[in-house]
C-alpha cells in the first residue's frame, strides 16, 4: 500500500509462473521536464519493446512496479523504441530498487538503496554522457568532429581503466557491463558520423577510435548484439562505417545487401540485416528477389514471422506464384512439409473442430477423397484448433474417420496470417510445382472444386 503513495504504478508486468516466486522490481522516480509519459522498455534481439508507461503526476513523479522478464539491461526514459535519444539504460533483476530523477540531459540515483550494478551504470553514463549529447542530443548540443573527435578519444582513453576496482559481486553483470561499454562507444561514434553537421570530415580525418570499430567482431554471435537496446541499428552503423574506411559504395538491392552482408560471420544475424533491408520494398516481385537469394538466413522462429509479416501487405495471391513454405505435424506427430507434396495438386482445407460449416463439409471431402483417388492429387487438413482442443481434434479425426493428411498448425499460425484466414473453412489449391491455384477455392460441397483439382492433375 505504501508504494502507491509515493509513485504512480504504471503496469504490472507478470511473464508466468516461473517469476511467481521472485521478487518484484521497483522504480521510484521524478521527472524534471515536461512530458507526458515516462516508459519502460524491454531488450529483445537487438531492439527495444515497451512493456509499461506511466503518466506522470503534476509534480513529475512516477513509478513501474515488475517481475522483469530476464536479467539485463532495461531502458527507462520518454523516447521512443528506436533511438537512444531521452532513454537510459539500466540493470535490472528480480528484487532490485530504483529510486532516480530523469533529467532533460541524464539522470541522477537517488538514496541508498540503489543496486550495485546500477551505481556502475551510473557512473559509465557520467564518463560518457559529453558524448551522448554531442552524439545522441544532437538536436540540442551542436557539435562538430573538429571538438568532438579529441573528446571521443580522452573519453575512450579514460575507458580503459573504467573498470577497475568495480567489481560488483555479479558476475554476470561484470561480463555484460564490458559489452555494453563497448557498443555504447561504437553507437556515438557512428551516430557522431550519420547525424547532421555544419562540418563534416573525411575519413582520413576520422579520429583513431573509428579504426577500433570492426563489424565482424561486433556480429561474431547474437549474444552482445540482442542484449543491447540499438544492437542492430549500431550494428548497421558500423558496416556503414566499415564500408567507409574500405571505400565501398552503398548500393541499393542485393548487390547493396550483399557487401553489408560479408561484414557480418553470424548467419542470424545476417538474417536481421535482411529483415531490415526487405522492410523498404513496396511491392512483391521486388520482395521475393531478395528473399529468393538471401532467404536461408531467416532462420529464426521470430524472423520468420517478421518475414510474414513484412510480405503480407504485399501478396496478391496471384495464380503462379508462390505458395507458403509451411511445415506442421501430422495426428502422429510426425513433421510434414509442403515442400515434400512437390509433384502433387495440393488442396489444402483450413478448419477447426468447433466449426459447424466445416463439420458440414466432411461428406462432400470423404466423397472428394474417394473422386481423385490415383490421381495426383493430395488433400491436407490443417486445424486450427487452441492447444487445449488438440485432444478433442484427434478424437473427431477417429470418429469422423477422417482421411487425406490431417495436420495440426494451432490457432495463432503462420499459415492462416500469411493468407489472411479469417473464416473457415476455407479451401486453398495449389498446382505441382507449390504454386497457386487458388487462396479461395471452392468448397467440396461445389462440383466446381472437383473440375478444378482434375484440371490441374492433368496438367
Amino acid at each position: 500500500m505504501k508504494l502507491k503513495n509515493l509513485f504512480t504504478l504504471a503496469l504490472t508486468v507478470l511473464s508466468g509462473y516461473a517469476f511467481a516466486q521472485q521478487n518484484a522490481t521497483q522504480v521510484k522516480g521524478e521527472l524534471k521536464f515536461k512530458r507526458n509519459n515516462v516508459k519502460l522498455f524491454k531488450v529483445a534481439d537487438g531492439k527495444t519493446t515497451e512493456i509499461a508507461n506511466a503518466v506522470p503526476t503534476k509534480n513529475g513523479k512516477f513509478g513501474f512496479l515488475f517481475y522483469p522478464e530476464y536479467e539485463g539491461v532495461y531502458v527507462i526514459g520518454t523516447g521512443n523504441d528506436v533511438s537512444p535519444n531521452e532513454n537510459n539504460l539500466f540493470y535490472f533483476k528480480g528484487g532490485d530498487q530504483l529510486d532516480v530523477t530523469l533529467t532533460d540531459t541524464s539522470y541522477v540515483l537517488n538514496g541508498k538503496l540503489n543496486s550495485k550494478e546500477n551505481i556502475v551504470m551510473k557512473q559509465w553514463r557520467d564518463l560518457t554522457n559529453p558524448l551522448f549529447q554531442k552524439a545522441i542530443n544532437f538536436m540540442k548540443v551542436q557539435s562538430t568532429f573538429m571538438d568532438y573527435f579529441p573528446q571521443q578519444e580522452a573519453i575512450v582513453a579514460k575507458s580503459k581503466a573504467f573498470l577497475n576496482g568495480k567489481t560488483t559481486g555479479n558476475a554476470k553483470f561484470d561480463q555484460q557491463i564490458k559489452e555494453i561499454m563497448q557498443l555504447d562507444l561504437a553507437s556515438y561514434a557512428t551516430n557522431f558520423l550519420n547525424t547532421p553537421r555544419s562540418a563534416h570530415p573525411s575519413i582520413e580525418e576520422y579520429s583513431d577510435f573509428y579504426a577500433t570499430l570492426k563489424a565482424n567482431e561486433i556480429a561474431k554471435s547474437t549474444k552482445k548484439v540482442y542484449n543491447y537496446p540499438y544492437g542492430l541499428r549500431t550494428l548497421s552503423a558500423v558496416i556503414s562505417v566499415n564500408m567507409r574506411q574500405d571505400k565501398k559504395a552503398y548500393k541499393p538491392g542485393a548487390e547493396g545487401l550483399t557487401t553489408s552482408l560479408s561484414y557480418v560471420p553470424n548467419d542470424t544475424l545476417k538474417g536481421d540485416l535482411v529483415l531490415e533491408n526487405l522492410g523498404r520494398y513496396k511491392d512483391y516481385d521486388s520482395y521475393k528477389a531478395i528473399t529468393d537469394q538471401f532467404g536461408k538466413y531467416l532462420l529464426t522462429k521470430a524472423q520468420k514471422e517478421k518475414d510474414n509479416a513484412l510480405v503480407s501487405p504485399l501478396l496478391t495471391y496471384k495464380p503462379g506464384t508462390d505458395g507458403l513454405q509451411f511445415a506442421y505435424s501430422d495426428k502422429e506427430g510426425k513433421k510434414v512439409s509442403f515442400a515434400s507434396l512437390k509433384g502433387k495438386v495440393v488442396l489444402i482445407d483450413v478448419w477447426a473442430t468447433w466449426c459447424g460449416p466445416c463439420r458440414a463439409e466432411f461428406p462432400h471431402l470423404k466423397q472428394l477423397e474417394k473422386d481423385v483417388e490415383g490421381k495426383p492429387i493430395q488433400i491436407v487438413s490443417i486445424s486450427t484448433d487452441a492447444e487445449k482442443d488438440k485432444e478433442k481434434w484427434l478424437k473427431m479425426i477417429k470418429d469422423e474417420n477422417l482421411g487425406g493428411m490431417q495436420l495440426y498448425a494451432g490457432q495463432d499460425n503462420e499459415f492462416s496470417k500469411y493468407y489472411k484466414v479469417n473464416t473457415i473453412p476455407r479451401f486453398l489449391v495449389f498446382d505441382k510445382n507449390g504454386k497457386i491455384v487458388s487462396v479461395d477455392a471452392p468448397r467440396p460441397s461445389n462440383p466446381k472444386l472437383k473440375e478444378m483439382l482434375f484440371a490441374e492433375a492433368a496438367k
